[in-house]
């Protein structure tokens, strides 16, 4: 999984990239479904933080929020791509299961 980072109109500090880097870790159990993401941070009169995810069957999706702090930007940033890569997760599966009534073969052990 690649992840880039880019703050727009200001300096990202080394305690907001650690900070993110945490929040990050929270969707790791995911990371085997992502091919990339891209976090742009921006400053103008409060912080607009968003996130573009690309799943590796071709889906994806950008979040954007805004708050005059930098921290809770993230924090609700990061709360909804959570909830949107488990929806995410449920389609999948969903799409992976058989259609009721039909029949599974099993092909037989030699």
């Amino acid at each position: 999984m690649n992840i880039e980072t880019k703050a727009v109109h200001f300096t990202l500090s080394d305690d907001a990239k650690q900070y993110l880097d945490k929040k990050i870790a929270r969707i790791r159990n995911a990371e085997n479904m992502i091919v990339d993401m891209l976090f742009t941070i921006t400053k103008g009169k409060g912080f607009t933080a968003e996130v573009t995810v690309n799943f590796r069957w071709g889906v994806s999706i950008h979040i954007k929020e805004d708050d005059f702090d930098l921290a809770p930007a993230i924090d609700k940033m990061m709360d909804k791509l959570d909830a949107k890569i488990i929806k995410e997760k449920e389609k999948v599966k969903e799409k992976r299961k058989p259609e009721p009534g039909t029949i599974r073969r099993e092909m037989p052990s030699e």
